[in-house]
């Protein structure tokens, strides 16, 4: 047959018989088979180097214990590679896929079935909870964790033999020395935060040292539901993503050294790992992004800020005030003891935490550093 009458036996084009032909010619029966339809050249395909990029990155993650999702690589090649083209989510995604670096966990919720909730600035809520870890020698420790609710900030993590309503008072001011005081904290129902449900309140339990510690500051204390985990989740899943990171490390064989990791721990992440929930900000540049909220006593008819400080061994003690620090003489004889400065516009007022005894009273001057009390 001729080429056209092929074409017409056929039912195809004169080209396609030509096409066939030559294969036949070029390579036998075989030229016949089936043949890729797919693109000999591929110019948006991501360079081999970013993938061997991706696939490092992910295994380093791994191995030291930190989040290697497809979403943490693309937020930490985001952070090390400004200004350069990276591969999308669902691209680092498919390159884990085919190098066998993704596991299926189809037990897993959807993240669109989950309700958030966030407090709309710095220490407006801060959450706290502690969790079990055990040393080398097999030792059962907890370990303590105040967090900011707005900016998953850590604002303390601590290690102890076991954990006291003593503890929480103690890393509770500790923290608020260093980043102020919150406007309102939200735990679980343990003793160590509440004597509200204790023995079903049977015996109406008077409020436990850390609740009338909170009820002199004017701090709202929140509370979860019995059994429901979730109102402490960003507390909850950062001992998640701690436990994991020291699951990586090797085993701590003092409480000093596992103080000495939780240090190191922190300080990576909330300095330098990006966070998803904070659409891959560091918690450190959210938590100082905006003004902190902060509890207020009203006194006569006016609102006065809240401070806790501990008096230096030269008794003084400090104030941020009109952006700027100063230094309120208090007594040497004061060395050491826990207070709360209480601030309406240039008056400042020093009260002795555990008995509510004023130390002295203060009129702040924007010239001067250095205050003295006022005359009695």
């Amino acid at each position: 047959m001729s080429v056209q009458q092929a074409a017409y036996k056929f039912d195809c084009s004169t080209r396609q018989i030509r096409r066939i032909h030559a294969w036949y010619k070029a390579e036998g029966e075989e030229g016949l088979h089936p043949r890729s339809h797919a693109t000999r050249s591929h110019p948006n395909q991501t360079p081999e180097t970013m993938v061997l990029r991706v696939i490092e990155l992910h295994d380093q993650l791994n191995a030291q214990g930190w989040d290697s999702g497809a979403r943490s690589i693309h937020a930490y090649l985001s952070q090390q590679s400004p200004g350069q083209t990276i591969p999308s989510v669902s691209t680092i995604w498919r390159i884990l896929k085919r190098a066998d670096r993704v596991e299926a966990q189809p037990q897993k919720r959807p993240r669109t079935s989950f309700i958030r909730f966030r407090a709309d600035y710095p220490n407006e809520t801060w959450q706290s909870d502690f969790t079990h870890w055990q040393l080398a020698d097999t030792t059962d420790i907890e370990i303590t964790t105040w967090i900011d609710d707005h900016s998953r900030f850590i604002l303390l993590a601590q290690a102890f033999e076991v954990t006291t309503v003593e503890v929480i008072t103690h890393t509770f001011l500790t923290a608020s020395r260093r980043w102020g005081l919150p406007q309102s904290i939200l735990t679980d129902n343990g003793l160590v935060y509440t004597t509200r449900l204790a023995r079903g309140n049977r015996y109406n339990m008077q409020p436990n040292g850390f609740e009338q510690l909170l009820d002199k500051l004017h701090i709202t204390a929140k509370h979860g539901r019995p059994y429901h985990l979730g109102t402490q989740g960003k507390v909850e899943r950062y001992h998640h993503t701690l436990k994991k990171w020291l699951t990586a490390q090797p085993p701590a064989q003092t409480l000093e050294q596992l103080n000495h990791m939780l240090a190191d721990f922190v300080a990576y992440y909330n300095y330098r790992r990006p966070h998803q929930s904070l659409d891959n900000q560091i918690p450190y540049n959210v938590y100082t992004a905006t003004p902190k909220a902060e509890p207020q006593i009203s006194m006569n008819g006016s609102l006065w800020r809240v401070r806790v400080d501990k008096v230096d061994t030269f008794g003084k003690v400090t104030l941020r005030w009109q952006s700027e620090l100063r230094h309120l003489g208090v007594g040497r004889a004061h060395a050491h003891t826990s207070v709360a400065i209480l601030v309406n516009e240039n008056h400042a007022t020093v009260v002795k935490t555990q008995t509510g005894e004023i130390l002295g009273e203060f009129t702040l001057d924007v010239n001067k550093n250095y205050h003295a009390k006022n005359p009695k």
